[in-house]
């Protein structure tokens, strides 16, 4: 194999970056860098338990918590708070937002399309070496520090 050939990169064979979120341009660290697994973990955290307790409040009157009103609220909230505050609410508690890869606002499509996806749980478990998970790849979004 020639030397050239060795160097050419294809599709899923992209040399190891330094840092999450290089290949984006986006810095290692500090404001805009990509949020690190603890601040996902605890932003997810919260959100789930809001909507939790928001099934609870309106959707279990048995004392059964409804798990697919859990689930849905879950999404919902994503889909109102990326775009009119810049991310969920356990996102701004942990210093993240939702921004889109060609800057400028997030718009309204992207926003669902994320959130129902998170909503099935499985594309947020699948990464990729900048942490951006398959719903933010799919959404053409990152999370980042703010």
């Amino acid at each position: 194999m020639s030397a050239a050939a060795s160097n050419s990169t294809t599709f899923g064979q992209l040399p190891p970056s330094r840092w999450p979120g290089e290949r984006l341009g986006l810095p290692n660290e500090g404001s805009r860098s990509v949020g690190r697994v603890g601040r996902r973990i605890g932003a997810l955290v919260i959100d789930w338990a809001l909507a939790y307790g928001a099934g609870v409040l309106f959707f279990s009157p048995d004392g059964v918590v409804n798990g697919f009103a859990v689930s849905g609220l879950f999404v919902a909230l994503q889909i109102v708070f990326i775009p009119t505050i810049g991310g969920s609410i356990g996102h701004r508690l942990f210093g993240l937002r939702v921004v889109p890869l060609q800057r400028g606002w997030v718009g309204l499509w992207r926003p669902i399309v994320r959130s129902v996806l998170l909503g099935l749980a499985i594309p947020a478990l699948v990464w990729d070496s900048d942490q951006r998970g398959f719903h933010d790849k799919v959404a053409g979004t990152v999370l980042i520090r703010s």
